[in-house]
């Protein structure tokens, strides 16, 4: 039986943390920049915690099962 493929979408957008946590990117820094705070668009950086209600999702989709 062939192997199953990662979702090539999602492998781009999330990332599991070392404890098996999904960490994502935050929404919002994309367009209209130039209305929001400093402060506000400095908060959006880096990575946060996806809900868990997504977790289970989030593991089939990156491990191809």
């Amino acid at each position: 039986m062939p192997k199953m493929k990662t979702k090539k979408s999602a492998a781009k957008r999330i990332k599991m943390s070392a404890t098996g946590k999904v960490m994502r990117s935050q929404a919002g820094k994309s367009h209209l920049n130039g209305y929001k705070p400093r402060g506000r668009k400095r908060n959006l950086r880096g990575t946060t915690l996806a809900d868990v209600t997504f977790t289970k999702a989030a593991v089939r989709m990156l491990q191809g099962n």
